[in-house]
């Protein structure tokens, strides 16, 4: 590709091969077609180098580069952000589907509403056969003119604290986090110069909420109300795959995987600091600080008294609604490389 595209998709992967193929399909199958496709191996051991060379050689759009060792899934997610050159940003996980306008009412929204600083659409839910499981309409306020409410939106809207069942073993487990199963915003394409402002991608469970409350700080978020978006659920998806805060911090960064340097119970406390530190670091006036910091005490004091707590860490799909009766969602139909769907 000549220049600079104006829209970088950063695709971090490892050991992707069951769904890699089809989800590069879908992206090099946008009817939006002015953006590179930016894909960080991290050391995978099965093809994906394989497969990434072969898209690499055939499409001039996209840009492959292989980590000589396992980075972790927050620094390769921030690599190919710290690669891309377009002035809009959109992270793709190797095992979701992209309807093929997805790019193109996403980059048309952000052109037609200057103050939004992200787009993004309703979000399905996909098993390893792509067949939608969950058709889920955005349940968040982020669209609010003002940021007390996007904040307050997302923090009640998206539990997801830590409990120690069993304190012995360390053994933190995620609460019900069922809201932010319906808002993937993390997944949306981004403003690039409102994402250099923030903080990057931590290495403690749930810092994609952190980073998207920082971007609500900072402007409200559009979606597309329609299903464009297709979450792939499977056992080996990273949150499903680490079912406690510190497994699944060691797979955000390898440096962390000492129980003893890193214990849980530090991973909770970061992550709650983090709202605190999100909040100060915004640009807000001080009344609307004021708000953000009242929501987030009654939220901490809301999750110390157990309220949606689950004793177990439920599968992905049980913490959502299956598809409505009456809705049609069809992956064939809109995501480009299936059979019979576009081309």
């Amino acid at each position: 590709m000549s220049g600079s595209p104006r829209l970088s998709v950063g695709l971090p992967v490892y050991n992707g091969e069951p769904y890699l193929r089809a989800s590069i399909e879908s992206l090099l199958g946008q009817s939006y077609e002015n953006f590179e496709l930016i894909i960080s191996d991290n050391a995978s051991t099965d093809n994906t180098a394989d497969i990434c060379r072969d898209y690499a050689k055939s499409d001039s759009r996209v840009r492959y580069f292989r980590q000589p060792s396992n980075i972790g899934l927050a620094p390769n997610h921030n690599f190919v952000f710290a690669q891309s050159r377009g002035e809009l940003f959109k992270w793709a996980a190797n095992d979701d589907l992209y309807a093929r306008d997805l790019l193109r009412c996403c980059v048309e929204a952000l052109d037609a509403h200057p103050e939004v600083i992200l787009a993004h659409s309703w979000s399905a839910v996909i098993d390893e056969n792509d067949k939608v499981t969950q058709a889920l309409e955005y349940p968040l306020a982020t669209d609010s003119s003002r940021a007390p409410e996007r904040f307050r939106s997302i923090i009640f809207g998206c539990s997801g604290m830590f409990e120690d069942t069993d304190p012995g073993a360390g053994g933190f487990v995620r609460l019900d986090n069922s809201g932010i199963l319906r808002a993937c915003d993390e997944y949306g394409v981004i403003r690039s110069a409102v994402l250099r402002q923030v903080s990057p991608l931590g290495s403690y469970p749930h810092s994609d909420r952190i980073l998207n409350i920082e971007l609500a700080l900072r402007g409200p978020f559009h979606q597309t109300p329609d299903w464009l978006y297709f979450r792939r659920d499977h056992p080996d998806r990273t949150y499903n795959a680490n079912r406690t805060a510190r497994k699944l911090s060691a797979t955000l960064d390898p440096r962390r995987a000492s129980k003893w340097k890193y214990p849980a119970a530090r991973l909770a406390g970061e992550y709650v600091w983090r709202y605190l530190a999100a909040i100060r670091r915004a640009p807000l006036s001080a009344a609307d600080r004021v708000q953000c910091y009242r929501s987030l005490a009654q939220w901490t004091v809301d999750r110390a008294v157990g309220k949606v707590v689950t004793r177990e860490l439920k599968p992905f799909g049980d913490l959502v609604p299956p598809v409505s009766s009456g809705i049609t969602v069809s992956v064939s139909e809109v995501v480009a490389g299936q059979a019979g769907g576009p081309r």
